[in-house]
């Protein structure tokens, strides 16, 4: 094979490791074809050929270390064990690189310019960078296996409908740093595992149609970092495993019409959205579980899922008031559990007030699915003793309606039900009497009202079993409560 001068020289460095940098002084514009000229070009052949040689001396470490350079032809290395780093940063590719099935120590392709990248179930020993890339196309990285990171902060990846970044079944070893990537499609993490902390924080992706991040079934070691995320698309994470915190801080999820965040059957220590933008499309949270769930009221959209969701801690702390108009929100309609874990929250802070009003408000929504003459009793029951969770409501109808049938019967004795014999007339007792179900006090058997006053007895007889029954009914559920 005929070799130029610049496949000499790079010969002659690459059995001891030797850079060579090829980058001008001045900026050139890389689509420019004058940039690139023959004494910055290397054939991808000769790149192939010295990669799967073994130019091993005694006191020699082997490294392709070349910067700034195009490269043309196809560099095919599907398939091979090459024992040296290989670092091609800055470079530009006329076609798309394959790396399927190759094993290598380290593959650096900092800030180069790729068609795309096909490097499925490639074995990385170290880290693979792709630091500042270019690659219009697709990043093909299913099943890898990377022992160090991958890096691909600042990364531009994809065109606009086709999938920009496939890491589906990959293994990551440690991180995956992406800080400030831009990928305009889909990034797909389903099934991958990552050992460390997978960041994206300020990253950008773009895909309205369809998923922007699909990463279900997802593991995570450490943590993940998606503050400041601009996502335009659904962010999927459904059943996905976070040992640390899954953090969303200042983050933009727009998907209108449509899903925006899908953390269904996720578990994470916490789910963060503190600071983000309103999120635009609906929020799926069912059956997730959250040591800690950290959002203020207002980021969440018009439609939510919540069956099934359970968490410890609400951050910040608010009043029920204010947490309550989510759970409304819930796009299959009335959801007990979801009250009854707000509720529990409270109860576990103490706040038994705020607790009592999430149940009030849960017997209120209920009551929205009853029949009618089960909303009749409910409101009766709401207006009377708030379900049992106003017991001083009970209380002040109580005491109403004892000073009016105190009043009534003290200005009209009813009849003895038979003369000369009971217990001498006491307005007061008798009142009570007819209030309380239970309790006897001798006086309503003694006497019988006629006319209005009977009916006036009546009503204060179903008044007093209304009371009764209800705060009954909310003191059995205060003593049931864990």
């Amino acid at each position: 094979m005929d070799l130029t001068a610049l496949e000499r020289r790079l010969c002659q460095a690459f059995p001891r490791g030797e850079p060579i940098d090829l980058r001008q002084a001045q900026d050139e514009d890389p689509e420019d074809p004058r940039a690139w000229g023959p004494e910055r070009t290397v054939r991808a052949e000769v790149i192939h050929t010295l990669l799967l040689s073994d130019p091993s001396e005694p006191g020699e470490v082997p490294a392709l270390h070349l910067t700034g350079a195009r490269i043309v032809g196809v560099l095919n290395l599907q398939y091979a064990e090459i024992p040296h780093p290989v670092r091609l940063t800055t470079c530009h590719f006329e076609q798309t690189p394959e790396f399927h099935g190759t094993q290598t120590s380290l593959l650096d392709l900092s800030s180069s310019r790729l068609p795309a990248l096909r490097a499925t179930a490639i074995r990385v020993n170290d880290v693979l960078r792709l630091t500042d890339c270019r690659i219009p196309g697709t990043v093909q990285l299913g099943s890898a296996q990377v022992t160090g990171g991958i890096f691909l902060d600042r990364a531009r990846l994809g065109v606009d409908g086709e999938p920009a970044l496939e890491l589906s079944q990959a293994s990551v070893g440690n991180d995956i740093w992406a800080p400030g990537l831009v990928a305009l499609g889909e990034i797909r993490l389903v099934s991958a595992r990552i050992e460390g902390t997978l960041d994206l924080e300020d990253a950008h992706i773009k895909n309205p149609a369809g998923d922007a991040l699909n990463a279900a079934h997802l593991t995570v070691g450490a943590r993940l970092n998606a503050g400041g995320l601009h996502a335009e698309g659904r962010v999927r994470l459904t059943a996905a495993k976070v040992t640390g915190w899954l953090t969303f801080i200042e983050a933009r999820l727009r998907n209108p019409g449509g899903v925006a965040l899908g953390v269904s059957s996720c578990e994470a220590a916490g789910f963060s959205l503190w600071d983000a933008a309103p999120v635009s499309g609906g929020v799926k949270m069912h059956y997730s579980n959250f040591k800690v769930i950290h959002a203020k009221p207002e980021v969440w959209p018009a439609t939510v899922r919540l069956e099934g969701l359970t968490y410890e801690t609400l951050a910040p702390r608010l009043p029920a008031a204010q947490r309550l108009a989510l759970l409304e929100r819930d796009e299959d309609g009335f959801v007990p559990h979801a009250y009854e874990q707000l509720a529990a929250v409270y109860r576990r802070v103490g706040d038994d007030a705020e607790a009592r009003a999430v149940q009030l408000a849960k017997q209120r929504r209920h009551r929205t699915t009853l029949p009618w003459y089960g909303k009749l009793w409910g409101h009766l029951q709401d207006a009377t003793v708030g379900y049992g969770f106003r017991p001083t409501r009970a209380m002040a109808w109580l005491l109403a309606l004892l000073l009016l049938g105190s009043v009534a019967f003290a200005l009209h004795h009813p009849l003895p039900a038979e003369r000369g014999k009971g217990p001498e007339f006491n307005p007061v007792v008798y009142a009570l009497d007819l209030l309380l179900p239970i309790v006897d006090f001798g006086q309503e058997k003694a006497f019988t009202p006629t006319g209005l006053y009977q009916w006036l007895s009546y009503l204060l007889i179903a008044a007093g079993w209304i009371l009764a029954t209800t705060v009954a009914a909310g003191v059995t559920r205060n003593l049931n409560r864990p």
